[in-house]
């Protein structure tokens, strides 16, 4: 006899499984045909160098007739911008609603299948039509307890014709179900070690003793980090030390979330740092959550002792 507990998740799957076969929205068209500017991007993004993709001449005298793009920028040539206009179809914010209302508020992307029938020639102007093809049961992964959205992507040129398809799948899960949430509490590992070399030794013994040591070049005094043997403007191999105010802006910064390692806690905000003294350095942050960080941001130096071997510098808020 089936637990209550099973005749829900039976529902609730039958619910998601009702969206199947439903498309998220009309057909979508591309914001630009396919075009050289983008297409050489591309290619020399990822270090393909066919001159089917960038030679005029080249691509005419071959089997293609003319440019083409790589056959895996197909979803390029349609996906919106950073900041789209639109928040997703109803059918889209339905299904996604209903995952997160049950819990299952994390997503990861997981993998993509496309299939091509035409080739990808400049001035090809794509539109889209998505559909849910399948929502999986609930599966437990390492991640967490979840399930598999399917979406059918198709491709079609102006004519109507299908260029290309692809088969996006992602993985709705409950954030703490995952494998690490069935471990036992372990003694955290130590921090991973820097590699110390006579360069930078400097300043990591400069660190033990709370001090923000920079190299300077001894012979244009142009200050240098992270260090090396050579100074970059001059030429010159003597050097020197100067100690920084530790006082500091905000001049980049990411947030990390996955892939995890145990000796830190995340989300781990990690930022570049511009001196008071005109040089730059990668740091950790502390005394602050990553929603309150900003470029511009004013920071103070302080040294953080992970052990008795290891201290680092990392930077906090400048007070007020």
């Amino acid at each position: 006899m089936a637990t209550v507990a099973e005749d829900e998740k039976e529902a609730f799957l039958a619910k998601l499984r009702s969206f199947e076969g439903q498309e998220y929205g009309p057909p979508e068209r591309g914001a630009d045909p396919v075009n050289q500017a983008m297409i050489r991007h591309w290619v020399e993004a990822i270090g393909d160098a066919n001159p089917v993709y960038v030679d005029a001449e080249a691509a005419a005298r071959s089997v293609h007739g003319g440019v083409i793009a790589p056959p895996v920028s197909l979803q390029a040539w349609v996906m919106r911008g950073f900041r789209p206009t639109a928040g997703g179809s109803a059918v889209q914010q339905e299904l996604m609603g209903l995952l997160d209302g049950a819990g299952f508020t994390s997503v990861v992307a997981t993998n993509c299948e496309q299939e091509y029938f035409q080739e990808l020639h400049l001035g090809l102007h794509l539109s889209t039509t998505t559909t849910v093809e399948s929502v999986s049961e609930e599966k437990q992964t390492g991640l967490g307890v979840g399930h598999f959205v399917t979406t059918l992507v198709r491709y079609t040129d102006p004519d109507g014709n299908l260029v290309g398809t692809m088969r996006f799948r992602i993985l709705k899960f409950k954030p703490g179900t995952g494998r690490q949430a069935a471990k036992p509490a372990a003694e955290r590992p130590p921090r991973p070690r820097p590699a110390i070399t006579q360069d930078n030794a400097f300043f990591f013994d400069g660190a033990k003793e709370h001090k923000l040591l920079i190299q300077r070049c001894a012979s244009c005094h142009t200050l240098r980090h992270p260090p090396r043997p050579v100074c970059p403007h001059c030429g010159s191999y003597e050097w020197d030390t100067v100690e920084a105010s530790g006082q500091a802006t905000v001049y980049s910064f990411v947030v990390n979330h996955y892939p995890q390692v145990p000796a830190f806690d995340y989300p781990l905000p990690v930022g570049l740092f511009e001196l008071a003294e005109g040089t730059r350095l990668v740091a950790d942050f502390v005394g602050v959550e990553p929603g309150d960080i900003a470029i511009g941001m004013p920071v103070q130096v302080e040294f953080v002792a992970y052990d008795d071997e290891l201290t680092l510098p990392a930077f906090r808020p400048a007070r007020k």
